[in-house]
């Protein structure tokens, strides 16, 4: 067994994808027993599957202190949160300027509108001279860059609440409902919207569902995904009414085609201003509509109304919570059940989850240690485990997730992240069990992404043959072209080809624009010591360390065989047994026992 650049494919002698596999293997129960635990099936380990599910896992500190507690004490901990609620507010870069909002659909689109009236993007169009829209392209090429990259630093400021909050279920449902109502930066272009929707999962995400389906409904980051506006009387666009029942409320095979027409009618003219929703009176239909068998001239909050009262909806949501929280695993009627469940406590998500969190089935044998992790999961419990106060800076925390599947602010589609079994495929294991090694052994050749970004090559070329003294026109031909005009161009260094705008060197100065007031993230890898970790435990022996290592990261108890495996590793990698004998150099090798032990699979269940 060795430490290599890639991850441990098999240990012991066999391989570990036939071990998760069958891990998996799981089924639905009988029947969904939701009557609550009793105090005195309260144990240690029911509060570390708590912790696991309603939040990003525990210390053993905090593990101690849950155990300590009534179930309905430690689960009231998580619904309502304890200490003061984190007062940290997104640290914004000065990047949006007046004219940025609303932003056109595309650079195309941007010129055409800057010939039309002369301004585009609060940039006027230079009365003469070469490229005279070159203004204009380059602050359109800005905000793409500086929004994206802002975006990121939104990422890196969410998953250091998640880290740190004293209220993680708050995290947990908002990372919950961002993949539910999902939106993508790369479409709405605007890191503002996309966190003042992230606020309102925050703010709204454990009330009533109905408060949030509203506000979400009105979001102008939702509007602009969804295309709403676009979406006028004259031509509705059945986009946001389609999604909105089958990815948000009541699922596929409760409404109709004509259900969807009648409801895009309802929801158009509903646009935004800013960060504002706007409703645009000459394009609302206020035509009479008739919808789920009921006519009226009925408008999009009154759609959304008669949508909630369809027991599809709660049953719907109340399966799609508990396959987050619970089991992925459900029947047709465990699902009416949870419906029943959600629709009597008139669609209160804090106390649907709060009956779910203590209940007898939340604790079943066959719902511990039967859900994947997701990357953000596996990456937040992870740094939690190690004691981290926040997300180290290398590896790039946006990059890593992404490459795991699960890149915050940016979900692959409309319906958001598959959830479960996908989390799992043998190139996503690998790259799993890199991330682990990653921030044991960060990276010294690191570049970060947000000063340096790695798909920019052919921008970097334009501003180095600019360095060389080219011309603008031969400095942006694209890389392989060559010949007379080439040529001519670098034995002529100020002829220049008379266009209206050159987009290759929009990018680039747009590159250069958003990196001057895009604020940097912090690149400081983890500071992890782990032999002053397990000295300071009394940890004597190669065996006293997995204990504690597994006791530490583990949810799903390591079988003795496999203990016995990592005891025998340490003990070679160390050329002894004891601990404090090799205090001096024994850093390194627990660190190769780390990296072993959380690239096995049991480490990737919670």
């Amino acid at each position: 067994m060795m430490l290599s650049g890639r991850a441990v494919k098999s240990f012991g002698g066999y391989p570990r994808g036939l071990v998760f596999a069958s891990m998996l293997s799981f089924s639905a129960h009988a029947e969904l027993d939701l009557s609550p635990l009793q105090d005195a099936d309260w144990s240690r380990s029911n509060a570390a599957h708590l912790a696991s599910r309603a939040g990003f896992g525990a210390t053993q500190e905090e593990l101690d202190s849950l155990a300590l507690l009534s179930a309905q004490d430690a689960v009231e901990q998580f619904i309502v949160g304890k200490g003061q609620p984190l007062a940290v507010e997104f640290d914004a870069s000065d990047i949006f300027d007046v004219g940025l909002d609303p932003f056109p659909p595309s650079r195309p689109a941007t010129t055409t509108l800057a010939r039309r009236q002369g301004h585009a993007l609060g940039v006027s169009v230079k009365p003469a001279g070469n490229r005279p829209l070159q203004p204009v392209v380059n602050k359109f090429f800005y905000w793409l860059r500086a929004s994206r990259l802002e975006t990121d630093r939104v990422a890196y400021w969410w998953a250091n609440r998640m880290l740190s909050t004293p209220h993680p279920l708050q995290e947990k449902i908002a990372l919950f409902w961002h993949g539910h109502f999902a939106t993508n930066e790369d479409k709405v272009r605007d890191y503002r919207k996309m966190l003042q929707q992230l606020a309102l999962f925050h703010d709204l995400g454990l009330g009533r569902f109905r408060e949030l389906m509203v506000a979400v409904a009105t979001d102008p980051a939702m509007l602009v995904f969804l295309d709403a506006g676009v979406n006028v009387k004259d031509s509705p666009n059945e986009n946001f009414a389609r999604e909105i029942m089958e990815l948000f409320t009541m699922g596929v095979g409760h409404y109709g085609e004509k259900d969807v027409q009648e409801a895009a009618r309802a929801f158009t003219g509903w646009n935004y201003r800013g960060l504002d929703f706007h409703l645009v009176e000459q394009e609302h239909d206020r035509q009479m509509k008739t919808f789920l068998g009921r006519r009226g001239n009925f408008d999009g909050v009154e759609i959304i109304d008669l949508i909630m009262d369809q027991p599809s909806t709660a049953q719907y949501i109340g399966a799609k919570l508990y396959r987050y929280f619970v089991n992925q695993d459900l029947r047709a009627e465990d699902e009416a059940q949870l419906g029943r469940l959600l629709s009597d406590l008139e669609f209160d998500i804090a106390a649907f989850l709060r009956t779910l969190f203590l209940s007898n089935d939340f604790y079943d044998s066959g719902n511990r240690g039967s859900h994947i992790k997701s990357p953000v999961e596996l990456m937040v419990s992870t740094y939690r485990f190690l004691g981290l106060s926040e997300v180290p800076g290398v590896p790039d925390f946006n990059v890593v997730s992404g490459a795991l599947g699960q890149r915050l602010m940016h979900p692959p589609t409309v319906a958001g992240w598959s959830q479960g079994r996908s989390w799992i495929t043998p190139s996503l294991m690998f790259e799993r069990n890199n991330f682990i090694l990653e921030v044991l052994y960060p990276d010294i050749g690191f570049v970060p992404p947000d000063r340096y970004p790695s798909y920019t090559a052919e921008i970097v070329n334009v501003q180095d043959r600019l360095r060389q003294g080219m011309s603008i026109s031969a400095a942006t031909r694209p890389t392989g072209i060559s010949g007379g005009e080439q040529t001519m161009a670098a034995s002529n260094l100020m002829a220049d080809r008379d266009e209206d705008f050159n987009t290759r060197l929009g990018s680039m100065r747009g590159w250069q624009m958003a990196l001057e007031r895009v604020k940097p993230t912090p690149r400081r890898p983890a500071a992890i010591n782990l032999s002053a970790w397990v000295l300071d435990a009394g940890c004597l022996t190669s065996r006293d360390a997995v204990n504690l290592l597994a006791k530490t990261f583990f949810l799903v108890p390591l079988q003795a065989s496999d203990k016995q495996r990592l005891t025998a590793f340490l003990s070679k990698e160390l050329g002894g047994n004891t601990l404090p004998e090799a205090a001096t150099y024994l850093e390194d090798p627990l660190r190769k026992l780390l990296h072993v032990m959380l690239s096995l699979p049991e480490y990737q269940l919670g």
